[in-house]
Formats: C-alpha cells, sequence, structure tokens
C-alpha cells in the first residue's frame, strides 16, 4: 500500500517537469535566422557564439547551431540535448529576445555542469540573463 501512494506522488512530480522546449520558444524557420544573424548582435566567449535580437512576443526564442566540424549526428544530438536542458533551467531568467547558440569546437568534450557555465556566462555578456 505504501509503494503505490510512492509511486502516485512520483508520477505526479513527474508530470509537472517540463521535459522539451516547447515550439513556441524555438527558433524553425531559415527566415527568423537570418533575421537574427543580419540584424542581431553577437557575443562570444571559447565554447559558444550567441547571436540575440530584441523581439516583443513576451518570451525568449532559441535556435540551436552546431556543426558537423564537432562530431557525427551522435555527438551532435548530445550537443543539442544538453544545451536544450540548460536552456530550460534558464527559462525564468530569459530576456524576451530571439537568440541563435552555435556551440564552438572544445563543446562535445564538456559535461552538463561545464555546458551550464559557460552558456551562463556568454548569455550573461549579451544582457540575456538575468537573475
Amino acid at each position: 500500500m505504501g509503494f503505490l501512494v510512492f509511486y502516485d506522488i512520483i508520477r505526479d512530480n513527474l508530470e509537472d517537469l517540463e521535459t522539451e522546449l516547447k515550439k513556441t520558444y524555438r527558433v524553425k524557420r531559415n527566415q527568423d535566422f537570418q533575421a537574427i544573424f543580419g540584424q542581431g548582435k553577437s557575443v562570444a566567449n571559447r565554447k559558444f557564439v550567441v547571436y540575440s535580437l530584441e523581439k516583443t512576443q513576451g518570451h525568449f526564442r532559441v535556435g540551436l547551431s552546431v556543426s558537423k566540424k564537432l562530431g557525427n549526428a551522435v555527438v551532435r544530438n548530445r550537443i543539442k540535448r544538453k544545451l536544450r536542458h540548460v536552456l530550460m533551467e534558464f527559462s525564468p531568467f530569459l530576456t524576451t529576445h530571439d537568440f541563435v547558440v552555435i556551440a564552438r569546437r572544445g563543446v562535445e568534450e564538456l559535461n552538463y555542469h561545464e555546458v551550464k557555465q559557460n552558456l551562463k556566462h556568454v548569455l550573461s555578456l549579451a544582457g540575456l540573463y538575468q537573475d
């Protein structure tokens, strides 16, 4: 009987967690990427480049770019999953900009906490992350 109650509590908590960035929070169209690259400002550190463009939609939107130079599809997808997870964690602190995060060489060797630290640094430099 105790196990079923425990299971219900865990299931309810898992349903409350967001497991992915919703489509409304993603930059998908090439036209949007080109506008951000063309009209936005860029900031970089050793591991990431961030292009940002101020928008009025009321929430941020993010696009991710990971070059084939960083590895095969498995490696690139692992990098993107880490980035999306960190961005979900940062979502309450992000400003209402559209931005694109470009991963640089060396990111594939970073663990989750190093990715989080480097991404927080570059987003803060860009003025997109506010505590």
